[in-house]
């Protein structure tokens, strides 16, 4: 008998909701984050954020700040480190004059200690050839322009049938605009990274979902091999997708060590994070929506205008979930974007479908207004055979199943269609329901499998664990791959040491490293079972990557469905609107941990309730930035804002995934639930606003 296996059925731990293995490491302060490393002779960096919307430095006087006790450097763009030209131009800091936009990185001090980096920061003196600026969106801007893709590699536009007749000739139409302002992650670890260099060898730790690209950007813009550089993320505190690409904290601390000799470390304040790391870029959405009496979609058309910055091109996909979403025959769905002085947009928890199925999903509450219908029954009767764009079959799809549970778990009926007839004293009542959706995405990811002669075994992966609980899910797939107890695998993740993965965004984290892990896990299973004899001292080791498993196109549709429901009150004294209960049914694949799953699903209804109620900034047309930049005046909610939460799932089988059945969760929780709060808000109040986020201010005037 093989010692590596147990006797009797093996155990298959995949669907039990396992505590995460690192749960006592973080409420004990022992998992220790980037800007927690302190190497010995450590400096410390604090940048300076230029004061112009537009323009160009035209000198720096660093004088003052270097008389400063214990300042051993500022790097300006005239003397810090050369770079090489990089694929992402918002990583090339301080290398020319230009200013592209408020808050861009122009000096950078480094000293002993934080607080005379801060001191020396703050005596810097940048002077500027000011240029005139332009940040604010309009949908007749003169600069909008149609790219040829959106975020994603989506075309810009996509058009079915002849949308124009269709909607002239629907029985009953809408015609609406809705408006989603800038949002900003805000992830509680700040932007930081530790580095240092030694015999030519970079090591950083920095605070990314994914330290294989930050590695290989590393590489590009020092020059140097991927061998010579590496980056450690091992414990992550969100990110949301501002910390998927690398960031300024990483180049600059490299530089900043590479000058002065000596480790470096910087963290980026609170402050300065909305202009250097990305945000949800604002949209202003146009949907149009043609149906016959019965309900029936006719005629879809959904309009996206978004900003970018003059530094690099990003798109918001706000209208590509109405291409996938629900029948039409006649569609168009289109994006236009103009380039401002503003900071560079990038990814946010759901990037496209949380602004774009906001508007849809309004949208189709409105129609369901229009045709007495009630808003669950309309969806199940616009429920696509196939994907209408591409007619490929679904790998499945249970949309109908979430609403029908949710509906059911929620006690949607007998529902008052009218608004504004349920009250308690003071407060209006409604409910809403929206649907939600998100793409399977599955990228190409190695790992490395190893069996020890004591009887354990290793799991060696470049995944990223940003609060997930991703050591524990992947424990349990080589568990399941080995036919072992999960307590006897090991995982290593979080440096780009280890074989190469997919970063932790998209959804596709779980998917694409487990897929790796339970290949390598598989092979290394029957190399055991062929093996006669005990393990030599070193024991066995495995490689795997999923590279051409990956590269082939699936022929079905594949992604994830759910349906949120929801309650509100408003105050007709205050406007206040205050959730009394979320529920949020989904389709997603094989649920692999119960406990990690539903922590995903209800933070990402927590965020779209910020979303709906609290979120939100502004760029100041006069100074060309962010009037919302810190926690005090950019609201999140708070443990007292989410009252009831209640996440549910449906057992679903579907074979076209990967070896696992799984789809991804971390980011559909947000997509529905902004619109079935903002559909419940009408029917509390029959005010329809369209503006978010759903403010006192905005709400008071029509009650």
């Amino acid at each position: 008998m093989n010692p590596h296996f147990p006797a009797g059925p093996p155990p298959y731990p995949l669907g039990a909701p396992l505590v995460r293995r690192e749960g006592r490491e973080k409420v004990t302060g022992a998992a220790r984050y980037a800007a927690e490393h302190t190497p010995p002779d450590c400096a410390y960096a604090w940048p300076v954020p230029a004061t112009v919307a537009r323009g160009r430095v035209t000198a720096v006087d660093t004088t003052e700040a270097l008389t400063l006790p214990g300042v051993c450097a500022v790097l300006t763009h005239e003397n810090a480190p050369r770079l090489a030209t990089a694929d992402d131009p918002t990583l090339l800091v301080l290398q020319e004059d230009r200013v592209p936009h408020r808050g861009w990185y122009v000096a950078l001090a480094v000293a002993d200690s934080l607080e005379a980096a801060r001191a020396a920061a703050d005596t810097v003196r940048v002077s500027y050839a000011t240029e005139e600026h332009d940040v604010e969106l309009t949908t007749g801007h003169p600069r909008l322009y149609e790219p040829e893709t959106v975020n994603g590699g989506y075309p810009a536009t996509r058009e079915r049938g002849d949308f124009d007749a269709a909607f002239a000739d629907a029985p009953v139409t809408v015609d609406v605009r809705y408006t989603v302002p800038p949002l900003h992650n805000h992830p509680m670890e700040p932007h930081a990274a530790t580095a240092w260099w030694s015999d030519g060898h970079l090591t950083v730790h920095d605070a990314s979902q994914g330290s294989t690209k930050v590695c290989e950007d590393l590489a590009a813009l020092f020059k140097l091999e991927k061998s010579e550089v590496t980056v450690v993320s091992e414990h992550v505190g969100g990110g949301f997708g501002s910390k998927g690409t690398t960031r300024p904290q990483a180049v600059l601390a490299a530089m900043a060590a590479r000058h002065t000799g000596r480790p470096v470390k910087l963290a980026l304040p609170r402050r300065e994070m909305p202009a250097v790391v990305g945000h949800r870029a604002p949209t202003l959405q146009r949907v149009r929506l043609g149906a016959g009496r019965d309900g029936v979609l006719t005629a879809l058309a959904h309009e996206s205008v978004t900003h970018t910055s003059t530094v690099t091109e990003f798109v918001e996909q706000a209208a590509v979930p109405g291409r996938m979403m629900y029948t039409s025959p006649n569609s168009r769905t289109t994006h236009r974007v103009a380039p401002l002085d503003v900071p560079t947009p990038s990814w946010m928890r759901a990037p496209g479908e949380a602004p774009g199925m906001y508007a849809l999903e309004s949208a189709l509450d409105e129609l369901a207004v229009a045709l007495d219908l009630d808003p669950v029954e309309l969806r199940m009767r616009n429920e696509p055979d196939t994907e209408p764009d591409s007619d490929r079959a679904f790998s499945s799809r249970h949309l109908v199943g979430c609403l029908r549970e949710g509906a059911e778990r929620f006690g949607w009926q007998p529902r008052d269609p009218r608004p504004g007839v349920r009250r308690e004293g003071r407060l209006l009542l409604g409910t809403g329901v929206a649907s939600a959706t998100y793409p399977v995405l599955i990228v190409a990811s190695a790992a490395e499998a190893h069996a020890a002669a004591d009887g354990g075994f290793r799991v060696r992966i470049n995944a990223t664990d940003i609060g997930t609980g991703a050591r524990t899910t992947l424990a349990q797939v080589a568990a399941a791959a080995l036919g072992v107890p999960e307590e006897r695998v090991g995982v290593e993740i979080g440096s780009s040491d280890l074989p190469p993965a997919m970063l932790a965004g998209g959804s596709a984290g779980t998917g694409s490293w487990g897929w790796a892990v339970h290949k390598a896990c598989t092979a290394l299973r029957a190399r055991l079972r062929d093996h006669v004899g005990p393990l030599p001292s070193d024991g066995f080791t495995v490689t795997a990557d999923t590279r051409q498993e990956t590269s082939e196109r699936s022929p079905y549709s594949r992604h994830s469905f759910g349906a949120t429901f929801a309650e509100v009150q408003v105050d007709t004294v205050t406007g206040e609107v205050r959730v009394r209960r979320l529920t949020g049914v989904y389709a997603a694949g094989r649920i692999l941990n119960p406990r990690t799953a539903r922590s995903q699903f209800t933070g990402g209804m927590t965020m779209g309730l910020g979303m709906a109620l609290m979120e939100g900034s502004s760029l100041d047309p006069a100074f060309g930035d962010f009037a919302e930049r810190d926690l005090a005046s950019y609201h999140v909610p708070a443990c007292a804002d989410v009252l009831r939460i209640e996440a549910h799932w449906l057992d679903e089988e579907d074979p076209h995934l990967n070896p696992m059945g799984s789809k991804g969760i971390g980011e559909i929780g947000i997509v529905g639930t902004a619109a079935a709060i903002g559909n419940a808000v009408w029917h509390a109040t029959g005010a329809r606003l369209r503006d978010l986020p759903l403010t006192p201010d905005k709400v008071l005037p029509h009650l």
